[in-house]
């Protein structure tokens, strides 16, 4: 316990240090020149949550899904980069010297694609299908239509039970 006490003061008085000399500034510029995927990985992902959380429009709502997992995808493949790595096909009889790439996230990623395409082309022709029988496409007009037709229970009131009293 005292090596992990000490180990976080440690930590706490690097962490102190830094800021104090401005470091902390630095860096955070190093990385904004360096990473550009990463900095496009953060953007995408923001900007996708965005659409999906604020936008109102269905259509919209997948095209920020579709931009959330482009920010996924980059991620991946941004974090299977390995500086000098060779495709990992070893010719017969020769050394395995070399510094080889793994497959894997690639391979995972291409399948990730075709499930987001699968996605994208079934929601919209939901939005279609939703089009086609309500007229819109906003998700309060909706609701409120679906309301309107008993589909949706009606919202509860803010303050409680009507009257303000408490059931005895």
């Amino acid at each position: 316990m005292n090596a992990a006490l000490g180990a976080a003061t440690d930590f706490g008085s690097v962490l102190a240090s830094v800021l104090a000399s401005g470091t902390a500034t630095a860096s955070a510029l190093d990385v904004l020149t360096t990473r550009h995927a990463y900095v496009a990985f953060a953007l995408l992902l923001c900007i996708g949550l965005y659409m999906m959380i604020a936008n109102p429009n269905l259509v919209k709502k997948i095209i920020g899904l579709n931009l959330f997992q482009t920010a996924i995808f980059l991620l991946f493949i941004t974090s299977a980069y390995v500086e000098g790595g060779a495709m990992p096909i070893v010719p017969e009889g020769a050394a395995e010297t070399q510094t080889f790439v793994s497959p894997l996230p690639h391979v995972i990623v291409l399948t990730a694609i075709v499930v987001g395409v699968s996605l994208t082309a079934v929601g919209l022709a939901l939005c279609i299908r939703i089009y086609d029988e309500y007229g819109t496409l906003r998700t309060d007009v909706l609701r409120e239509l679906l309301r309107d037709e008993g589909s949706l229970p009606e919202q509860p009131a803010v303050g409680g039970p009507e009257g303000g009293e408490a059931d005895e």
